[in-house]
């Protein structure tokens, strides 16, 4: 923790309490929700690592007080909730503020803990009557009950809703891989988290109070961890000192103290976007390097570990830049209708970069797959822990894990589409085959650039969107050309949708402000994000008048609700449509795999989670 000063000097005590009065408070310009000091005073107490029930009476009502437990922010205990996008995982430990009565349920990993009591108000004197710690013995396992691995990370590990597709996590396709009736498996990790912020807000702790003896922590953090606020009170980043303490100091302690079993995963390295064709990919842990800082910590603290970050390398290295650049964040108009902080992505992505951080669901499945591997070689190399964990997994994947052939854990990957330029709609090709609403052929192959037929998209969409093929009745079979997708398009979403889907409205826009129950300083969206519909108007289209004039109608429309963009001109990392539609063009199994889908997206409710791996 960065140091922050208290008062000791204007404590005052009557014989029933101490009480201490601040004439002025500081807060850090432009920073004041995450810099800010009200000073007040401070008791550090004894106490080994391990849970207590933490009561603190205060001679001051708590309009007027903070109490806070060793550096974490007791706003944010106060409130409840969910730890995930989907809030699937609630909030179960909750500080209590009730008069002039606290309480938290806290898990110490050092040899002390802080009872901080700072006023809200100035001139407004706090104190503090009596302070009680409990120790609270770790949690057994019910008779019957499975073991559980609670993963812990950044957005790298969460897991995502519909509305953030493409976007996903290793943290939320991983659960697949293990045997449910061996081992539970909940992601608590979330974007904007470091080592630091996942402790101040309480993410931590209650994964510790919740699980039981026996049960895993999977822990990966490093990317947040980079940020240059390390010495602001509640920022999310860390010298590699700090870094360094989180991990034997406060986080694996405090996972022992309860009885379970760390286990330390080094952060994926970083991409570059604009990487050209034979580019090397290198670790991008340069500046802080804080994966070298992990390993140390684990082997001298007897932690199991995965070097993600290594084999990360390797894997890009492996594939190549165009493969990797495609699985990354890379994000093109058309693309998905999903969004980000900052607005829609369905004009590309709205921060105008190739983001080489955050990555899509085929870039997840691989990340899992190497982690499990890791598992498997780590635990026949005698690390108990590895193998325990190994024993988990069902028997398909430790079979792939050990042989290295991961055809039947991932039948969707195509020979032609994992790496080069047959990889460039990877993501959602992928998806298309697990959903069996596209396939492969007999050798194995899926061909991006072959021409479609418009029986075959019909087929598809009836499939994917669960409608009759009749539904588009009066299209001759032939080639699948842009205008009649977009007809097809447009005849989809009106048998589809009796209004129009969440991604098309306001919601994409607008930005979660501080007021808000939701917001998240870690995540501010800043102003007002980018919007879902096309950036070039219809009229401002060039080539409209070669549209059959028996489709233009529907071509139009599909166009107007963004079901159908422009090709020509856009790119990847940037918000920019272009201005020809070329309606005759024949559309390849690729654009038809983009095409389909932003419709399965469209379709899909926002805030549900974004684990469909079969169609109803």
């Amino acid at each position: 923790m960065p140091s922050r000063a208290v008062h000791t000097a204007t404590i005052t005590s009557d014989g029933t309490g101490f009480y201490i009065t601040e004439p002025v408070f500081f807060a850090e310009p432009n920073y004041e929700k995450v810099n800010y000091n009200n000073y007040g005073m401070a008791f550090r107490i004894q106490a080994p690592p391990g849970a207590y029930s933490v009561y603190v009476k205060t001679t001051s009502d708590a309009a007027d007080t903070t109490v806070s437990v060793s550096g974490m922010e007791t706003s944010r205990l106060l409130r409840g909730g969910a730890w995930d996008a989907a809030k699937l995982v609630p909030k179960k430990v909750i500080a209590t503020a009730l008069g002039k009565e606290w309480t938290y349920t806290y898990v110490n990993g050092r040899d002390y803990l802080d009872i901080e009591i700072e006023p809200n108000k100035v001139n407004t004197p706090v104190g503090v009557e009596e302070i009680v710690l409990q120790p609270i013995l770790p949690q057994q396992r019910e008779d019957g009950s499975l073991p559980t691995i609670f993963t812990l990370g950044d957005s790298t590990v969460k897991s995502y809703t519909f509305d953030e597709t493409p976007m996903s996590g290793w943290g939320q396709v991983i659960d697949a891989m293990f045997n449910p009736d061996k081992v539970n498996v909940i992601n608590y990790s979330m974007g904007g988290r470091s080592f630091k912020s996942a402790y101040t807000e309480g993410r931590f702790n209650d994964i510790l109070i919740s699980g039981s003896i026996g049960d895993y922590v999977f822990i990966q953090f490093g990317h947040n961890d980079e940020s240059t606020d390390e010495f602001r009170r509640f920022g999310r980043g860390s010298t590699e000192a700090m870094y360094e303490t989180y991990i034997k100091e406060i986080y694996l302690p405090a996972i022992r103290a309860r009885g379970m079993i760390p286990v330390l995963i080094t952060p994926m390295s970083r991409v570059r976007g604009n990487a050209a064709p034979g580019y090397v990919y290198t670790n991008s842990f340069v500046n802080r390097k804080f994966p070298d800082i992990m390993k140390r910590s684990a082997e001298e603290s007897g932690v199991t570990l995965i070097d993600l970050n290594s084999e990360s390398v390797k894997f890009y290295n492996e594939i190549g830049v165009e493969a990797t650049t495609a699985t990354v964040m890379s994000i093109e108009a058309g693309e998905t209708p999903g969004m980000t902080t900052r607005g829609s992505y369905a004009n590309g992505h709205p921060l105008k970069v190739i983001d080489g951080t955050h990555y899509k669901e085929a870039l997840a499945k691989q990340f899992a797959r190497i982690i499990v591997t890791e598992l498997v070689k780590t635990g026949e190399a005698g690390d108990s822990t590895a193998a325990a964990l190994a024993s988990y997994l069902k028997a398909g994947i430790r079979h792939a894990a050990a042989t290295g052939d991961w055809s039947k854990v991932f039948p969707e990957m195509a020979g032609d589409t994992t790496t080069g330029e047959g990889a460039y709609y990877r993501n959602q090709i992928e998806k298309l085959i697990q959903l069996g609403v596209m396939s492969k052929d007999r050798h194995g192959n899926f061909n991006p650039d072959a021409e479609m037929t418009a029986h075959e998209f019909i087929q598809s969409i009836s499939k994917l969107m669960n409608l009759e093929e009749s539904t588009f009745a009066g299209y001759p079979d032939g080639k699948l050309t842009r205008e009649i997708m977009g007809a097809i398009l447009d005849d989809a979403y009106h048998a589809k949708f009796t209004s129009k889907p969440k991604y098309m409205t306001d919601y994409n826009g607008t930005a979660v402000v501080p007021d808000d129950p939701d917001y998240d300083p870690y995540m501010d969206p800043g102003a007002r994000g980018a919007m879902y519909y096309p950036l070039v108007s219809w009229q401002q289209l060039m080539d409209t008048a070669q549209i059959a004039p028996h489709l233009a109608s529907k071509v139009k429309e599909a166009y107007d609700l963004g079901l159908i963009r422009s090709e020509k001109g856009i790119a990847r990392g940037q918000m920019v449509n272009g201005t020809e539609l070329e309606p005759k063009l024949t559309v390849t199994r690729e654009k038809a795999a983009k095409a389909l889908y932003f419709m399965w997206v469209l379709q899909q409710a926002v805030n549900v989670e974004n684990d469909v791996s079969s169609l109803k």
